[in-house]
């Protein structure tokens, strides 16, 4: 990936994620962060597991990110944008798609748990 390709990435992961890498740990030693998403064989969710993939990107300096660092960056940015747009009507600030959201690290749609 070029530097500018790679510029770009950071700069859109920086723009969708929004909490720090200690209240994202927090949020997902949560009841509400672990009784959300699209879970196999009864196990972690997919996003709880970004979740964790993501506080280790966010203590890793830019300088550091390997390839597949940034490629899971853009997994995330994506996955961001595509659930704000889904975003149900109503008040949102205890439901399962609010929740799925903090999984991947931001607080978009609510003040609660942003980066200070």
């Amino acid at each position: 990936m070029n530097a500018d390709d790679r510029d770009e990435t950071y700069r859109d992961f920086d723009d969708a994620v929004n909490m720090t890498p200690a209240v994202l740990e927090k949020w997902l030693d949560s009841e509400d962060s672990t009784a959300v998403g699209q879970k196999t064989a009864g196990g972690e969710s997919t996003g709880h597991a970004s979740g964790r993939r993501i506080v280790g990107l966010l203590r890793t300096k830019k300088a550091d990110l390997a390839d597949a660092d940034l490629a899971l960056m853009r997994k995330v940015v994506g996955y961001v944008h595509r659930h704000l747009a889904q975003r149900p009507s109503g008040d949102v600030t205890e439901t399962p798609w609010r929740y799925s959201l903090m999984n991947w690290a931001t607080t978009r749609c609510a003040n609660a748990f942003a980066r200070s």
